[in-house]
């Protein structure tokens, strides 16, 4: 196979000598010198179930790798583990390490001049991070996902991973015993994958392979399940077709594959995650793709799956009844898609999906997905909501379990920590609206999830009664009445930094609107006694992130 001009990689340059030195000491032959160098990224590690089997799978895709003729050379990137560090001070890294791994990718990539990419990737922010890195290489490349868990059990109910935070709330709320909360905690996630339900990993998994960025059934076919193995043959053969045909990552993406990617989204009533990822993968590709476009996509997608968090069913079960290109094959076919875009497999996304078989909705014949006519929203679950609060845009996950409008006083705290202990303490009553600040990129510095605080109240029975918002981040696995990604942010002056506990807070999901009840003098008036606080962190990776970091309206980015 004839190298791709566009790595200039130096082992074919008779005045790098060292360079080949060093390709023999690692075992390549005189023959494996001139074919093409694959670079196989692996964010595979113990400490996590999402990842602690994609090294496995990235060796098994060096040897395909081989086999199809490729001399495939693995590296390894890191990963956060959200469902770890979810409530501690660790979840302040997990949104930087997105952008660690795209810089990780970029570098290796880069230095050594490999001539394509594949990356094993497991956790919420591992997909994000290599479509960015792939998109600033722009050589063939593929993503690969790890696959979802399969879900626990505990006395005849699935459980998954937001069952081990809901229970912490029963056990504080006293509705279960401490034996039976700790049964919950051993038996929510039974071995390797990603959490299970429509929670941010198998968003964007969804949603990258319908960009075009994965291989068909990628995102569904669950972690454990023997078909998974297989797929590394197909990525090892569909990469050396990439290399052969030199496809690359900007010849496939497009504001259209990025409108299909949200349309799934809004589709499976995936997480509010996707926003600042896709914005972030946008900027990458030098595609104008903003809030507003998210809206639009929104707006005519209806959500027609009954997913966990705010739903019934897991990612095993889409598998199950045809997988992610049955659902695609079904908005495809009623006008959602667009089917001429360009996939990793060389092929439109509408030649792909010829073959699949549709879904079936004949009566009691599965009802994980709806057609759109009984559609559980007539639009999407993602909305973009303005106004005095926002003055920049926010973000809202709205099912329609919730309802559409939301009035209450504020609870005001600043910060997750103090957030969880009033809660627990009791200090939330129905009918407040918890305020959940200075936790935005800057402000947190991480934009960390606010999953404990949702489950603590879920928990508690307040879920239908209590609204949440904020100017951080939500886990995929977030439901009720909440609204994140508030900006502009406490920490740059934002109107969230100037409310006070007993404001009331109008939220509506009819008009996409929300406002703190105040005069703009008395909001003037609050601003000009405001003062930034200092950055949390004065050296290091969270201060370096603070000092560059975006707003969440513009994706969080690192390289504006």
């Amino acid at each position: 196979m004839e190298l791709n001009k566009h790595s200039k990689r130096l082992t074919q340059d008779e005045s790098q000598p060292a360079s080949q030195a060093m390709l023999y000491a690692v075992g390549l032959s005189d023959d494996d010198m001139n074919k093409a160098q694959v670079g196989i990224a692996s964010t595979g590690y113990d400490g996590n179930p999402c990842n602690m089997h994609l090294n496995n799978l990235a060796a098994e895709v060096k040897v395909e790798s081989k086999i199809a003729g490729l001399v495939g050379l693995g590296f390894n990137t890191i990963g956060v583990s959200d469902g770890i560090s979810m409530g501690t001070s660790g979840m302040n890294y997990s949104l930087a390490s997105r952008d660690i791994i795209a810089d990780s990718i970029e570098t290796v990539m880069h230095a050594q001049s490999y001539d394509g990419l594949i990356s094993v990737v497991g956790c919420d922010k591992n997909m994000p991070g290599a479509v960015i890195a792939m998109l600033r290489l722009n050589r063939p490349s593929i993503m690969m996902y790890g696959g979802t868990i399969a879900s626990g059990n505990y006395k005849g109910k699935k459980l998954n991973i937001v069952s081990a935070f809901e229970a912490l709330g029963q056990k504080v709320a006293g509705e279960i015993e401490e034996e039976e909360y700790r049964e919950i905690i051993k038996r929510a996630i039974p071995g390797a994958g990603a959490c299970g339900g429509m929670y941010t990993a198998n968003t964007m998994a969804s949603a990258i392979e319908c960009m075009g960025f994965a291989l068909p059934y990628n995102s569904s076919i669950p972690a454990e399940n023997p078909n998974k193995l297989s797929e590394a043959e197909r990525t090892a053969l569909a990469i050396k077709n990439l290399l052969a045909l030199d496809l690359k990552p900007l010849d496939i993406i497009s504001k259209k594959s990025i409108e299909n990617a949200i349309a799934i989204v809004n589709a499976l009533g995936g997480s509010t995650n996707a926003v600042l990822h896709f914005l972030a993968i946008a900027h990458a590709a030098d595609i104008d793709f903003t809030l507003a476009d998210f809206q639009k996509v929104s707006d005519r997608t209806p959500l027609i799956a009954d997913l966990k968090p705010s739903g019934k069913y897991l990612m095993e079960d889409v598998h199950g009844v045809g997988g992610t290109p049955a659902v695609m094959k079904y908005l495809l076919d009623n006008g959602y898609l667009h089917g001429e875009c360009l996939t990793v497999t060389g092929k439109t996304l509408a030649e792909n999906l010829s073959q699949v078989e549709p879904l079936t909705f004949e009566e009691d014949a599965q009802d994980v997905i709806y057609p759109k006519d009984q559609a559980l929203k007539s639009s999407g679950n993602i909305q973009i909501l303005y106004g005095n609060l926002a003055q920049e845009g926010a973000v809202a996950k709205i099912s329609g379990n919730e309802g559409l409008l939301f009035e209450g006083k504020a609870v005001v705290y600043d910060g997750e920590q103090a957030a969880n202990t009033g809660i627990s303490k009791g200090e939330v009553s129905r009918g407040d609206v918890v305020v959940i600040r200075y936790v935005g990129p800057k402000g947190g510095p991480g934009m960390p999830e606010m999953l404990k605080p949702t489950s603590l109240i879920m928990g508690a029975g307040l879920g239908k009664s209590v609204a949440l918002i904020t100017d951080g981040r939500f886990s995929g696995g977030t439901h009720g009445f909440v609204v994140g990604h508030i900006t502009p942010e406490a920490q740059t002056g934002g109107t969230i930094a100037l409310i006070e506990t007993g404001d009331t807070i109008r939220i509506s999901a009819e008009d996409n609107t929300i406002n703190v009840l105040l005069s703009e003098a008395e909001l003037a008036a609050r601003k000009a006694n405001w003062k930034a606080p200092a950055y949390k962190h004065k050296k290091g990776i969270l201060y370096k992130y603070a000092k560059v970091v975006a707003s969440a309206s513009k994706g969080c980015i690192t390289d504006a």
